[in-house]
């Protein structure tokens, strides 16, 4: 089967637009000197800082509608690599809450200076693998994510661990999280469309399916972004692989509660 770039496959869709970044001019000038500031905190590695350039935060943030006063909670932040950049960012005018598998955010940033008002929320959530289960199952904690309209829902390279419940269970925590027009941000690594599991796309994702997923939970699928995508990967290897660990092609979708 021939490679499907993600910009084909979303253009079968109806969207509103192709942005790169939503801006809205000076808007997000202080956000992005906030930003900024946050990626030359001596707190993040050397192997945090490599990523920058792969990753692109700052575009990445501003695409999504990211503003230094929002309230925005980041689900399943891993060891806190935009974790790093998001709480300091909202510490003065926004509120950051990390949610659903937050223990080492938790023990190794709590403490530190600026990450005083992180907040962690749903801590009963729990994330476990059934035997034999390649995938993620999700136990939704008893009082959701414990935040009400929340400006901004996002996770980063997190869809694909789920398996089909999970991902319904953390689509609809977002959904009841977030205000009336409340932005929903996902990214993740690019698997070919409707292409069966295998050992290689394991980490992979067919957008397509990610939409309909998201857009049955309620949502509104607003805009795509092809800041990361990446001509060269042909979507045939793992993402650990050493030929295309750091250059994945990965989607990167914005979505809104009506």
């Amino acid at each position: 089967m021939k490679q499907v770039s993600i910009t084909i496959l979303l253009a079968l869709l109806p969207f509103t637009s192709m942005s790169h970044a939503d801006n809205h001019g000076d808007k997000f000038a202080a956000t992005k000197a906030k930003l900024e500031a946050a990626l030359k905190s001596d707190i993040r590695t050397e192997a945090e800082i490599f990523r920058d350039k792969n990753r692109k935060p700052i575009e990445t943030l501003a695409f999504f509608g990211l503003r230094d006063d929002m309230t925005v909670v980041e689900l399943v932040p891993g060891g806190g690599w935009y974790t790093k950049l998001l709480a300091p960012t909202l510490a003065e005018k926004g509120k950051y809450y990390a949610a659903l598998s937050t223990t080492r955010v938790k023990e190794q940033l709590s403490d530190k200076p600026g990450f005083e008002k992180m907040n962690i929320v749903a801590e009963d959530g729990r994330l476990y693998r059934e035997e034999g289960s390649r995938n993620y199952s999700l136990d939704s904690p008893k009082k959701g994510l414990g935040v009400k309209r929340a400006d901004m829902v996002v996770t980063f390279r997190n869809y694909h661990n789920f398996g089909e419940e999970g991902r319904a269970a953390m689509n609809e925590l977002a959904f009841d999280a977030l205000k009336k027009g409340g932005i929903y941000a996902v990214v993740d690594h690019t698997a070919r469309h409707m292409e069966a599991p295998n050992s290689e796309n394991r980490r992979r994702f067919d957008p397509v399916l990610a939409i309909k997923e998201i857009q049955a939970a309620g949502f509104e699928f607003v805009d795509f972004s092809t800041l990361h995508h990446k001509l060269d990967d042909a979507l045939i290897y793992e993402v650990g692989r050493r030929s295309v660990s750091g250059n994945t092609d990965r989607w990167t979708l914005k979505f809104r509660k009506p």
